[in-house]
């Protein structure tokens, strides 16, 4: 068996000399060019919680894969966006595109330097589908390391965690908190490395990665600063060899069952809607058809039954005291929701991997039966209607209601619903309308979350229902509906939306409209004039001109 097959195109050609010369200059002994090369990577940077340890954990892999002595480890990193730090700004226009460039520079790294194999370590949201998708289009032997979940903060004897700190915002520019409790909530929402620690999007797609069989045991639940992710990584090397000694590629292990297996643990434990949009990008760069619809079928044959956060009690360090996301697994292959013949980057099956792996406790309430869910059906609905032709992706856990109907309040933007909110304009009995932040509108399709804290601090979390073009964090909970598909700024009906417009919206009969005639609609449609798009320049031009609708993830390369 040939290990290194990419990356002897460099070492064992004796016309490439000058290629030779400067991996042997970077540090690589002459001896070692026959060995495979491991691109070892990571996003990690400074200045946010979730990344700042991962170059630590890239260190303690490269000496992993050198202690096997039959491999050579390479260090390289790629950038990195926080959506904490970038909700509520224009930061977060690069958020969603950042996936794209996380993507094509890995892609780029290995395709260029011939590594034979892929460990990334990833700890934000779109870090861990970029990393993912870079892979599926390498399709070569590879691991992602989910860099742990963040400790819970505390502050008065009540548990933090970032949503606190958004949503005492909103508390107190409503006069429910005090300067002294806003300014020590802040203080103590993130207390050190690790992403954000509820059941948000970080979370989701780290437990989906790891149920889709890409990422070790245990990856998604242990904590930043525990052993078991030091264990992890110092014990990656044999793993990422046995995967090169197999030719297990990720086309082996990503496949339609594992799709499925995925977005079934998405629905059981109340995952981010990002889900969406990145697990469809995933099955479609693996050449796997999936659509909203498909989504809809897992939602309609799942329940949810996890209680945590955002919605819920529990964070994701709760779940790892419990047994962590193989002990959900083993629940899972019990109750016969997910298929446990399918492949993993252990070389093993899941249900092989679980067979001598503890099950959750019989006493804990975080995951409840399948006889007595929170909602019988997945919390992640798919709606359609006159102001969503294409589709709309809503949270609907079951606390706050199934059905909304209410007079629309319009913002062309999120800082002008920010101020809407602040100066008190938003009503019970209203629909906040927040258009013109799509993918191309946004552009880069922000996060609603900073409105939703908002909203939900002001105590009109019950109130008011909120419909948008963008996406939310999935941090985000109340009445929410994103992903309006067609987006405003290409034409979609909720640019037509007027102040005063009644809007329904049944998670029930999965519909959102606006009650206005057909005839009236298109009298609107006619007068509408496009705006401007808000960047002419940069980066999010170009992602302007390339980006695909949510409804089929926001691709900008097929």
């Amino acid at each position: 068996m040939i290990l290194n097959r990419y990356s002897r195109v460099l070492t064992q050609d004796e016309s490439l000399p000058a290629s030779q010369a400067m991996i042997i200059g970077s540090g690589v002994p002459y001896e070692d060019l026959n060995k495979p090369f491991v691109g070892i990577g990571s996003t990690g940077f400074d200045g946010n919680p979730c990344n700042m340890h991962l170059t630590t954990l890239a260190a303690l892999q490269k000496k992993s894969v050198l202690d096997t002595k039959q491999m050579v480890g390479l260090l390289f990193n790629t950038i990195g966006v926080s959506d904490g730090i970038t909700n509520g700004n224009d930061g977060m226009r690069y958020s969603l595109p950042s996936r794209e460039i996380i993507a094509d520079s890995i892609e780029t790294m290995a395709g260029a330097h011939f590594h034979d194999g892929i460990i990334f370590t990833a700890g934000c949201d779109k870090n861990m589908p970029g990393a993912i998708m870079a892979m599926a289009r390498l399709n070569r032997p590879a691991i992602m390391v989910y860099g742990g979940t963040i400790g819970g903060g505390n502050y008065k004897g009540e548990k933090l965690n970032i949503v606190s700190a958004f949503e005492a915002y909103g508390k107190k520019i409503n006069g429910k908190i005090s300067e002294e409790d806003f300014k020590e909530v802040i203080k103590n929402s993130c207390p050190g490395p690790g992403a954000c620690g509820g059941m948000y999007t970080a979370n989701t797609m780290a437990t989906a990665i790891e149920v889709m069989g890409m990422s070790l045991p245990y990856s998604s639940s242990s904590p930043a600063r525990s052993e078991e992710k030091k264990k992890e990584c110092m014990n990656i090397g044999k793993h990422i060899y046995n995967l090169l000694e197999k030719d297990i590629k990720p086309s082996d292990i990503i496949t339609p069952a594992s799709i499925l297996n995925a977005l079934r643990v998405v629905t059981i434990l109340g995952g981010s809607t990002n889900a969406a949009l990145h697990m469809i990008a995933i099955a479609r760069t693996m050449g796997i058809p999936l659509d909203l619809a498909q989504l809809q079928k897992i939602t309609d044959t799942t329940p949810l039954l996890a209680d945590m956060k955002p919605s819920g009690k529990y964070l994701m360090e709760d779940l790892h005291a419990l047994g962590g996301t193989p002990a959900v697994m083993k629940f899972m292959l019990e109750e016969g929701m997910i298929d446990g013949n399918c492949l993993t980057v252990t070389g093993k099956t899941i249900a092989e991997n679980l067979k001598d792996l503890p099950g959750l406790p019989k006493d804990q309430d975080l995951l409840r039966p399948v006889s007595n869910p929170i909602k019988k059906e997945g919390h992640i609905q798919v709606l359609y209607g006159n102001i969503a032709k294409k589709g709309a992706v809503a949270k609907i856990t079951g606390h706050e209601g199934e059905k909304f109907e209410g007079t629309a309040i319009c913002f062309d933007s999120e800082v002008a619903a920010n101020e809407g909110i602040r100066e008190g304009k938003v009503k019970p009995g209203n629909v906040v309308v927040i258009r013109y932040v799509g993918p191309k509108g946004g552009p880069g399709m922000p996060e609603m979350l900073k409105p939703t804290s908002a909203i939900i601090g002001a105590g009109l979390g019950d109130k008011v229902a909120l419909i948008t073009d963008g996406r939310f964090s999935g941090g985000s909970h109340g009445f929410v509906v994103g992903h309006i598909t067609p987006e405003a700024m290409e034409g979609g009906e909720l640019a037509l939306v007027k102040d005063g417009d009644t809007i329904l919206i049944d998670a029930i009969k999965n519909q959102i409209e606006v009650k206005v005639t057909p005839e009236e609609l298109e009298l609107r449609k006619k007068n509408w004039v496009k705006p401007p798009y808000r960047v002419t320049s940069g980066y999010l031009w170009k992602y302007i001109q390339l980006v695909q609708d949510a409804s089929t993830g926001c691709l900008t390369d097929l």
